[in-house]
């Protein structure tokens, strides 16, 4: 349960801090630590830095066994949790994205709050939430009451590593935020034309720092950190707000003054080489930046002119994604087996479909490196380039001086290319460029922006290709979407949704799953119940019946059905394999993927 500190508590009860022999008597008196454990740990010398450690971060760092559950070890968390239990204050998971880092700050200063290795977490109008990692530790729990006069001040439990952590980012950001917007704070100065960012710079919110350079290093480690896709920076009229997608869903993760943002965006717009004056027309850049760990990451910027400014939007790329398997992306078995046949033809045309932020991006970069070794010719022409790949040789579309798709596939068909991947079939010109280049003997890959794959024939003859082309060129056709995968640390058995099963495996019979899951949500997955995303794919190949039914006036109905009896398994009953196997939901299916026309 959650202790409340009233104003009748006596604030001279004496102070107890945790220390490494009492918690390891307590932990084998409870049955979780072997004795001769605890010996040898209470033993064993520490270096300079661990004198400084919390001591359940001393035993967490053994990795010592539950006696409790043999199979897990003592983490931090599980101590955490047992200590929480013990002294009878709730326990609390910090979680970044749902504190406002601004009002936390405001409740007691940074040296304080590292002085007796407490944070507050939650601010409310008749409540203060107190994070401590120290539970019998009272002294400055008078000093909280009097800052908050009237409200509740509730002790809870955290990892406290957590609260070091979390002191330091939340206080920096807070000061260097306070400060820009108080210095009036403009784009001059921010002419730093670095090429590589390095992050995890903070040091303490009292260094002498450039308040913008530190926002900005700050905002990007943290969506590394929080597995963002997508950093939204959002003018408004006051105050201005950042937003991350994780998992395809937006979170509101902070809130900065407007001339703040206005200095935030320039200086991004800075380290991507774009043009800082210039905020009346859209812009695009990219920037690469460098993790504490090391670990490189390319983001792609992109400016819109709005009512209140500049925003912007950063998708962000992790290089690693190309190292994964098709079986980790969600392409396996015999789906896998015909992508591997549409893509290792020597010529052709392969399209991927489906709508922004679908996943066809990785896929295709997933296969173009499979496919670049060190004899085959790879070339792309894109807009914009949106991964950096050696292996490849990348041109970007530049309007500016008519430097187009079609342009850019007729210059890449002089260049003795192998294979050619097209960004997208835009029009009729670049659609005959890349069939040109098929018929010419070389394997092209593209993306159009349909819902199924089979409606990618009907959008080929819209843009005017003639149907002859399409049987001669068209190897295949793969629509994709992303589903969110059920979080493994919470999700439950749930009763089978008879009426949502239908619909989804209509108007084909399915075997309903024995077993079926259900969201329920926990720490590790914000509540959500969901935690990652995986792809589910249709594939259609272009086998000699389904040329033989492309013409002018294509029934793509009887196409689609076609295609289902020859084995193509539409998006939903893709997804319903998915959900057969546990990984998610027929809800999260319904939701992105659209009717198959057959129901």
């Amino acid at each position: 349960m959650a202790v409340t500190i009233q104003e009748e508590i006596n604030p001279r009860k004496p102070d107890i801090t945790l220390n490494l022999r009492g918690l390891l008597d307590d932990l084998v008196a409870d049955g979780r630590l072997a004795a001769e454990d605890a010996e040898v740990m209470s033993s064993r010398p520490r270096t300079k830095a661990q004198l400084t450690w919390n001591p359940l971060e001393l035993i967490a760092d053994e990795g010592l066994a539950d006696q409790k559950d043999p199979s897990n070890t003592l983490d931090i968390e599980t101590l955490t949790h047992w200590l929480s239990e013990r002294s009878g204050q709730s326990y609390y998971r910090i979680d970044p994205l749902k504190i406002d880092a601004q009002a936390v700050t405001q409740v007691m200063s940074y040296p304080f709050a590292q002085r007796h290795g407490i944070l507050a977490v939650e601010v409310n109008d008749d409540e203060v939430v107190i994070a401590s990692a120290q539970p019998y530790v009272h002294s400055w729990e008078g000093m909280i009451q009097q800052s908050q006069t009237g409200k509740v001040i509730t002790r809870v439990v955290a990892n406290p590593t957590d609260i070091r952590r979390y002191s330091l980012e939340f206080f920096t950001i807070a000061r260097s935020v306070n400060k820009a917007n108080a210095q009036g704070f403009t784009t001059g100065g921010l002419s730093n034309l670095e090429q590589m960012l390095e992050l995890g710079q903070l040091q303490s919110p009292d260094a002498n720092d450039s308040h913008i350079v530190n926002v900005v290093d700050w905002l990007l480690g943290y969506a590394f950190s929080q597995r963002a896709s997508d950093i939204h920076l959002e003018p408004r009229r006051e105050k201005s707000g950042i937003r991350f997608r994780i998992d395809g869903v937006l979170h509101l993760v902070y809130e900065l003054p407007a001339q703040v943002m206005t200095a935030v965006t320039s200086r991004i717009k800075t380290l991507g080489r774009m043009n800082v004056a210039e905020k009346r027309k859209p812009q695009d850049g990219r920037l690469k930046t460098k993790t504490q760990e090391g670990h490189e990451v390319e983001l792609r910027l992109s400016t819109l002119p709005t009512a209140f400014g500049e925003k912007m939007v950063m998708r962000i790329f992790d290089p690693d994604i190309l190292l994964k398997s098709f079986e980790e992306l969600g392409l396996a078995n015999d789906d896998y087996d015909k992508w591997q046949g549409m893509v290792t033809n020597p010529n052709g045309i392969v399209l991927v479909t489906g709508p922004t932020g679908s996943g066809k991006t990785t896929t295709l970069y997933s296969s173009l490196r499979q496919l670049a070794t060190p004899e085959v010719n790879v070339c792309t022409i894109e807009d914009p380039i949106e991964m950096v790949e050696g292996s490849f040789n990348q041109m970007q579309v530049q309007q500016n001086i008519d430097l187009n798709f079609a342009d850019g596939v007729r210059a890449l068909l002089q260049q003795d290319p192998d294979i050619i991947m097209v960004g997208e079939i835009r029009d009729l010109e670049t659609a005959n460029m890349a069939i040109q280049a098929a018929l010419t003997g070389h394997l092209v890959i593209s993306t159009l922006h349909t819902n199924d794959a089979p409606s990618a024939i009907t959008r080929l003859l819209e843009l005017g290709v003639a149907p002859y082309l399409i049987k001669a060129t068209v190897l295949g056709i793969m629509a994709q979407r992303l589903v969110r995968i059920l979080c493994p640390h919470c999700k439950r058995k749930a009763e089978v949704d008879v009426d949502g099963w239908r619909v989804l495996t209509a108007p084909w019979k399915m075997k309903m799953p024995k077993d079926i899951y259900a969201p329920i949500g926990c720490l590790e997955c914000r509540d959500t119940g969901y935690l990652g995303r995986a792809g589910v794919y249709e594939l259609l190949t272009m086998s000699d019946p389904l040329k033989a039914m492309v013409s002018d006036d294509v029934d793509i109905g009887h196409l689609r059905l076609k295609a289902m009896k020859e084995g193509m398994r539409t998006l939903r009953l893709s997804g319903a394999q998915k959900v057969s196997a546990g990984a998610t939901t027929v809800k999260e299916v319904l939701r992105v993927a659209p009717l198959s026309g057959m129901e």
